[in-house]
Order: C-alpha cells, then sequence, then structure tokens
C-alpha cells in the first residue's frame, strides 16, 4: 500500500484562507479547527525492485475552507456521517435480516436516515464480500454458479426490500 504524504507547501487560496486561524491555534496549544480540504496528487515515489523502500504519493493542499462557528457543527455532521457510511458494519440474523453492529448503531445517533444508509452499506458490503468468495473460489459448475447467483440476487432483494419497507408506497 502507497504512503501517503502531505506537501508542505500549500495553494496561496488555501493559504489565505488558513490567515486568520494562525494566530489563535498558536496561542491556544491542542486547539483544533474543523475543515474541507481538496488535494492534488503532485508526485508518486516507486522504490526499485527487490529494495526495501515503500511506494508513495505526495499530495498538496489546493483548496481550503474553514467553517466559522455557527458552521461548524454542520461540517462536524458531515464528517460524522462519511465516517458512519465508510465504517457500516452488520451482520445477517437466521432470518436474514440485517443487524447493525453495535459500533454502527453507536454512531447512527438513532438518526433514521443514518441507520438506513448504514444498514443498506452494511448489506452492500457483506453481498459483495460473498461474490469476490465466489470469483476467486474453486471452479464451480454451471448449475452451481447459477445456485450460488441465485443466492446473491435473493441477498441484495432482501437488502433492498428491508429498505423499502421502511419508505413509503410509491
Amino acid at each position: 500500500m502507497p504512503v501517503l504524504k502531505f506537501d508542505p507547501k500549500v495553494s496561496a487560496s488555501a493559504q489565505e484562507a488558513l490567515e486568520p486561524h494562525i494566530r489563535p491555534l498558536y496561542d491556544q496549544p491542542g486547539a483544533r479547527r474543523m475543515a474541507i480540504i481538496e488535494f492534488a496528487h503532485m508526485e508518486r515515489t516507486e522504490p526499485a525492485p527487490n529494495t526495501d523502500g515503500k511506494p508513495s504519493v505526495k499530495v498538496r493542499i489546493m483548496g481550503l475552507e474553514l467553517p466559522n462557528r455557527e458552521q461548524e457543527d454542520a461540517v462536524r455532521e458531515a464528517q460524522r456521517f462519511l465516517h458512519l457510511q465508510r465504517t457500516a458494519r452488520g451482520t445477517f440474523d437466521d432470518d436474514g435480516q440485517l443487524e447493525l453492529s453495535e459500533s454502527t448503531l453507536r454512531l447512527t445517533g438513532g438518526m433514521l436516515a443514518y441507520l438506513e444508509t448504514a444498514r443498506l452499506r452494511a448489506g452492500l458490503a457483506h453481498w459483495r464480500e460473498y461474490a469476490q468468495r465466489l470469483m476467486h473460489g474453486p471452479d464451480l459448475t454451471v448449475t452451481e454458479m447459477r445456485h450460488e447467483m441465485q443466492a446473491l440476487a435473493e441477498g441484495l432483494t432482501a437488502v433492498l426490500n428491508t429498505a423499502s419497507d421502511h419508505s413509503s408506497d410509491d
């Protein structure tokens, strides 16, 4: 896995956005600021074969905006949602219903949209892994593959049907 490295230089517009925050950060050790950043690929390092070096990619912050106090909660909420979407996990019970993990449930904070996003993501991740195991497993006959594809289709249908059970009838 390549290593990500940040170029210490930032674009002029990013530096301009940072300027008002430099002194407060200096004056308050341990202070934090939320930010939305855009970075761009600047350099790639690929070590020679049979060397100990790790491949790396260097990025530079090109765009950066920091929310004011009134906007910070919205940015933090977006961060929580993106984290939930990336990390949602769950398992299927004996009836084929997806049960979200305790850590995922804690991240949702009881928010219905978050619960549904986490449930859908966990369900899709499960069936993606199932499909990957099929692709990398032993060679299957056509009949066996049809059976496995039927199981995959039924699993995805169960995930989607549970989602539509919670929505209004269209």
